[in-house]
């Protein structure tokens, strides 16, 4: 049975009126999952992580400032959220539920989180709605069960991992792959061991293409003990802010070429759903689900 992580409080956050995250996507989501009758008991509900756990990793100050309240105004506004009790406990909990499906991965072979992909957080500020970085977190995680020397993070979201690429430039057991929109968020990329820069309006052919060169590329190069999959939709046609012009058959093909790949040369796999900003959120979920498919759930 495919464990799935899951909390409520994923789609909990009261934000202003048009702020552009589509918090009800979470739940959506799991809404959508129960009509498709995927039974309850694949579902396993995280904890927060600690907010000391996680300055053991990053830089303390900004982690006890965020969790407190006192970060600066352009700080917060870097990261594109109003600060609030409920966003901490919220992104705790959040990457609680990342570090959840990385071990659920290691026992049954891949893993669900119904949220995810954290990748523009550093490790002194927040960035593009990502407060702490919970790929590199998990990462960590997985490399302290024993057999598991190198992970690799597979990052397919639209806009850069820059911080997740930062963040693991001097860790020789993190291997990271980003493929994104060359012209798109963030300005300024950082350097993954592996980034496939892709054009504008970019169709399902090329893209494709694109990740199946890169997956091979990056297992038969570092050989990675397991992986941690961003399967961000926002490649997707009718995204708000992706440029990409990638249709849910596509999300589906790519998703599924991912966990073939991975189930094939035994590798286990801890996926998270990573962005997606269409402002119809019955769509959005709808091609998010492409991952739950893939993943052969229903």
């Amino acid at each position: 049975m495919i464990p799935l992580v899951f909390h409520p409080i994923y789609s909990q956050l009261s934000l202003p009126f048009k702020h552009r995250f589509p918090i009800e996507k979470y739940q959506g989501i799991r809404q959508r999952l129960a009509d498709l009758q995927v039974a309850d008991d694949h579902f396993h509900q995280p904890q927060p992580v600690l907010v000391d756990d996680l300055c053991q990793v990053f830089n303390p100050l900004y982690i006890r400032q965020l969790a407190q309240g006192t970060l600066d105004a352009k700080a917060m506004g870097r990261i594109g959220f109003p600060w609030s009790a409920q966003l901490i406990e919220r992104s705790l909990t959040a990457v609680g539920g990342t570090m959840l499906a990385a071990k659920l991965a290691l026992a049954h072979g891949q893993a669900l989180n119904l949220t995810g992909g954290y990748h523009h957080a550093f490790a002194n500020y927040g960035s593009g709605f990502c407060l702490f970085n919970d790929l590199y977190l998990a990462a960590l995680s997985m490399l302290q069960t024993k057999g598991i020397d190198k992970v690799l993070i597979f990052d397919c979201d639209v806009h850069q991992g820059d911080g997740t690429a930062k963040l693991a430039s001097n860790n020789p057991q993190v291997y990271t792959v980003s493929i994104h929109g060359e012209k798109n968020f963030p300005l300024r990329k950082q350097v993954s061991d592996l980034d496939f820069n892709l054009a504008k309006g970019t169709q399902d052919v090329e893209y494709l293409d694109t990740v199946d060169q890169a997956l091979n590329l990056a297992l038969n190069i570092f050989q990675p003990d397991a992986v941690i999959y961003d399967a961000g939709v926002d490649i997707h046609i009718n995204d708000d802010l992706g440029h990409l012009s990638i249709t849910t058959q596509g999300v589906y093909q790519r998703d599924k070429l991912v966990f073939d790949s991975c189930q094939q040369r035994g590798l286990p796999i801890a996926a998270v759903i990573g962005g997606g900003y269409q402002r119809d959120i019955t769509a959005l979920v709808e091609i998010h689900l492409q991952l739950f498919k893939a993943a052969r759930l229903f």
